[in-house]
């Protein structure tokens, strides 16, 4: 047999397509709504511990619906050096290398107390292609798992998936093995009763949905089968990649849950590395494979940042702005992706002691945290559920703005140059939040609204909008008598989720200490500005800092700023960042 690491190249390109084949009518439970309001994050690779931090710092705060999380049940260990590792199911124990059942149990309690759902990675069409010891500790062969399965448990006899076999033979695509990876018997009675009691205990640890892992590769008849068995009305979406020309489409699998539609990033990419201005009908006439209500949609996955098939975070700007647009534009129930930062492929996460990953560090460079640049527009897409598209605008290539019924209004510049236009937004009059960071917007009687939208940057608004969740800012402080009241004004260009803060030598402004520093108001943006009371008649050293939607900061570069306060009354610093 071919090395996994070898296979997983091949799947990566060959699950852009998948199969199955009949339409059918389901007696089985209902399924439960997607999360609403709100949309999904996906915090693929992250520990329990940092999902549940997350949820209570970030998710609930910015009001995401639910975290989907990475598949919690033991698995094959490849020692950490290995993503994929954890999609080759040893048992169904919670002892995975993201954390054992007692902190998988905190976590689902952690999201909850913070208003935040849960949805798990669910692997059930196979167990292993190799290996032989889990990271539980576990010992099993290919098609032995003392416990729980044995040969007989398996489609027999074995074949293994070709290519031509999406376009030709859907039950090859079924009943053989995915790279090499032993293929449960999904139409066995025994088989459906241990998934369905996988299922039916995280159910019971209290987790609110399942993404199900190669849905394509399992007869609908069988997974209608597995949820009939289910406690309960979990929020089912299901992996079903369309490939064009094949007998198997995500069709077939509406009648079970909602399904992940995989078009819509390929046709994002397109417009996004092209003109974006084609978007004002962007929609199932584009040729999309799953209808809005019942379509899970997102920008990329694990799988598709890595075949190149849409874009990723390493797409920079491009990437955060078709991910405003997803989560601006009426279609589906979209899914933000934040992971871990790679350059091999292949490579897992953060990991320690035998490949259990290490607590995720939003600052040090090595995860992505994505979400956090999006949490302005989560109110945003929750405010104008249920609208449609109004007030189109475009310049005839890569600029673009409309509004949402009267509840929000977004512009999107994929230009290198900023645009400055009267816009209609559709709005009531009033002065609202930018949920992409610094700044507002005043909308007149009229609905109309002058906006300077940033190259390669975004402006959005919406009713009852505020500045997106970040770190708290200081309040400027009260100036004591016989302390001098000093104003900052830095003159400094931010993107979206940004913010400015003043750091310096005394302790009224931090000690150096960048988590002490005085937060700037970027009310007249791009000049921030703060007062701070200071001591007088001294030396004062200080920087500007940057503190981005990661966590990490950014010091404006050396010399440090240095003056003395006068004896009394006030004093006032204007600056540029250097």
């Amino acid at each position: 047999m071919k090395s996994y690491k070898v296979l997983v190249t091949t799947v990566v390109g060959a699950l852009v397509s998948a199969a199955v084949v009949v339409p059918i009518a389901f007696g089985a439970p209902a399924q439960a709504a997607p999360p609403t309001p709100g949309p999904i994050v996906k915090l693929w690779s992250w520990n329990w511990k940092s999902v549940a931090k997350e949820c209570t710092d970030v998710l609930g705060p910015a009001g995401y619906g639910a975290v989907q999380v990475s598949p919690p049940n033991d698995s094959m260990s490849m020692g950490g050096s290995v993503w994929w590792d954890v999609y080759q199911p040893a048992r169904y124990t919670l002892t995975s290398k993201f954390g054992d059942e007692t902190a998988f149990k905190n976590m689902v309690n952690t999201c909850h107390a913070a208003g935040v759902k849960v949805h798990a990675d669910a692997v059930i069409n196979h167990m292993t292609g190799q290996g032989s010891t889990s990271y539980g500790g576990y010992s099993f062969g290919k098609y032995n798992y003392p416990g729980l399965y044995s040969a007989a448990d398996f489609h027999s006899p074995t074949c293994t998936i070709n290519g031509s076999d999406y376009t030709n033979d859907a039950s090859r695509v079924q009943n053989c093995e995915l790279v090499g990876l032993s293929d449960l018997n999904t139409g066995s009675e025994y088989v459906r009763t241990q998934i369905a009691g996988y299922l039916n205990k995280l159910t019971s640890l209290g987790v609110d949905g399942f993404r199900i892992d190669g849905a394509k590769h399992i007869n609908p008849n069988d997974l209608a089968a597995i949820k009939s068995k289910l406690t309960g009305s979990p929020y089912i979406h299901q992996e079903v990649i369309f490939g064009a020309g094949e007998p198997i489409t995500p069709s077939q699998y509406t009648g079970i849950g909602d399904v992940h539609e995989f078009v819509y990033g390929r046709k994002l990419k397109e417009q996004f590395t092209g003109q974006i201005k084609n978007l004002q009908s962007f929609g199932q006439s584009w040729g999309l494979s799953v209808p809005s209500d019942k379509a899970v949609v997102f920008i990329d996955n694990h799988d598709t940042e890595r075949n190149g098939s849409t874009l990723n975070y390493k797409s920079a700007d491009a990437y955060k702005l078709a991910n405003v647009f997803m989560l601006a534009w009426p279609y589906g129930t979209p899914r933000v992706y934040s992971s871990f930062a790679w350059s091999n492929s292949e490579g897992g996460p953060p990991s320690a002691g035998g490949g259990f990953v290490t607590d995720t560090n939003c600052g040090n460079g090595q995860w992505t945290c994505f979400h956090r640049q999006m949490t302005g527009m989560v109110g945003f897409n929750r405010t104008v559920a249920g609208t449609s598209v109004g007030n189109w605008y475009d310049n005839g290539n890569n600029v673009i703005a409309f509004s949402r019924g009267n509840k929000g209004w977004v512009a999107i510049n994929n230009e290198g140059g900023a645009l400055t236009r009267a816009f209609t937004t559709g709005l009531p009059a009033g002065t609202y939040a930018n949920d992409l960071g610094s700044g507002s917007v005043t909308v007149d009687a009229s609905g109309t609204a002058s906006v300077t939208v940033p190259a390669k940057g975004a402006v959005a608004i919406h009713v009852g909008g505020s500045t997106p969740p970040g770190p708290t800012p200081t309040p400027t402080p009260t100036v004591n008598p016989g302390n001098v009241a000093t104003s900052f004004n830095a003159n400094v260009t931010t993107y979206f989720g940004q913010n400015v803060f003043v750091v310096g030598n005394v302790a009224a402004l931090g000690t150096w200490n960048p988590a002490s520093a005085i937060a700037l108001s970027s009310a007249a943006y791009p000049v921030w500005k703060a007062t701070v009371s200071l001591p007088p008649g001294t030396a004062i050293q200080y920087k500007y800092i940057k503190k981005n939607p990661d966590g990490s900061v950014t010091w404006e570069s050396d010399p440090n700023r240095s003056f003395t306060t006068p004896s009394g009354g006030t004093a006032t610093r204007t600056d540029s960042w250097r």
